[in-house]
């Protein structure tokens, strides 16, 4: 530790030069002039062992650079204890995090967007991303991508994860990468076989009768891609690493409100914290999808607003690039029949989207013998 201290100070005195481990020897023997007889011995030996080590440029750096993390944590921590007991200003301790951030060495044209307008245009518009298994989907809304993140919303048990089965089994086939399904709502097993019953677009009567093939058709359609982690408590830590890991195309949240792992004063507030975070998430790995409840102004509601979300009053739904909401209503005449409403859409939609249906209202059908959704009139 006390070699460690004194490279930083080093690399301060002298930022332009290429030290060597004898002139850290030098340096630190002067720093430390009292050391006991076996102590010298012991750094000297740690010395000579550094000298004859054959490091690659590359792991010298990340050593140097953990180094020099370490001590400045270390600093910004002695600092903020001064600032706890009332020996300096809690205005330094800002003063002195910017000051010990490490600057970006270069910028380049990488770290910009572009300015090709060609380029935007396919980026944006051209290249398709995740389409919808159902068409007025895409006719709103259109693909999916890098950098969206969107909710989908309604009271319980009007078909939010079949929904979800329906339309991650049609993305399924268009990825080459997992996609990653957080469940801390419904029981894991029932949620895979429903996705079952969606690719394959079979009730469990067909599915458990023919198991053999019904598995060999699943496989061809989704490549056994939907990766459904089943926990009843999930922390945002816990998440964060399975998505790192896991190089997601799609990520899911059923249900997104339910993460652990976030505090505020207010539960609005640990909300918005929640899904600023999937936000951050969709701009770095992959589109994401939450799933959260109506609150109770929602029952028996057509069409369901932004000001029907549960546990918000604008912290949710100002994260989301789209919110979809699906209403009921009590009527055995409609008991299959959904009502979508797109009361938010900042996507960039597709060459078939349209403009008119940018926030449209439409009714669907939901078939939950085979856990799909269908565009009325298919």
């Amino acid at each position: 530790m006390l070699i460690y201290k004194l490279i930083p100070m080093l690399m301060a005195k002298y930022p332009d030069k290429d030290l060597t481990i004898d002139e850290l020897s030098v340096f630190f023997f002067n720093y430390y002039p009292r050391l006991k007889p076996e102590e010298i011995d012991a750094f000297q030996s740690i010395f000579m062992q550094a000298a004859k080590a054959e490091v690659s440029e590359a792991q010298a750096s990340d050593v140097l650079r953990t180094i020099e993390e370490r001590a400045k944590a270390v600093e910004i921590a002695q600092h903020a204890l001064d600032v706890s007991e009332g020996r300096k200003e809690f205005t330094s301790l800002h003063t002195i995090m910017e000051a010990r951030a490490s600057p970006r060495e270069q910028l380049g044209e990488t770290d910009f967007i572009s300015d090709e307008l060609s380029e935007l245009k396919n980026e944006t518009v051209t290249k398709a991303g995740l389409r919808w298994r159902l068409h007025s989907l895409n006719r709103s809304l259109g693909s999916l991508r890098l950098g969206d993140f969107g909710f989908v919303f309604a009271r319980p048990e009007t078909g939010k994860t079949t929904f979800l089965a329906s339309e991650v089994t049609f993305f399924a086939g268009q990825v080459t990468q997992p996609i990653l399904w957080f469940n801390n709502e419904e029981q894991g097993n029932k949620v895979k076989l429903r996705c079952f019953q969606a690719a394959l677009g079979v009730p469990l009567e067909k599915l458990f009768s023919d198991v053999e093939s019904c598995q060999v058709e699943y496989d061809r359609l989704t490549g056994r891609r939907i990766k459904i982690y089943d926990s009843g408590t999930i922390f945002r830590s816990e998440a964060e690493e399975i998505i790192k890991a896991g190089n997601p195309s799609l990520i899911i949240f059923d249900q997104i409100d339910k993460i652990r792992g976030f505090d505020a004063d207010r539960n609005d507030l640990v909300m918005g914290s929640i899904y600023q975070w999937a936000r951050q998430l969709a701009k770095t790995y992959a589109p994401v999808i939450g799933i959260c409840q109506s609150d109770g102004t929602g029952e028996g509601t057509k069409w369901l607003t932004m000001s029907n979300v549960a546990d918000a009053k604008t912290a949710k739904q100002a994260e989301a690039d789209w919110i979809l909401g699906i209403g009921r209503i009590h009527n055995e005449e409609f008991a299959n029949v959904r009502h979508f409403n797109i009361s938010k859409n900042k996507l960039m939609g597709d060459a078939d989207t349209e403009s008119s249906w940018r926030h449209a209202r439409f009714d669907v059908l939901i078939e939950p013998e085979i856990a799909r959704y269908r565009d009325l009139g298919d």
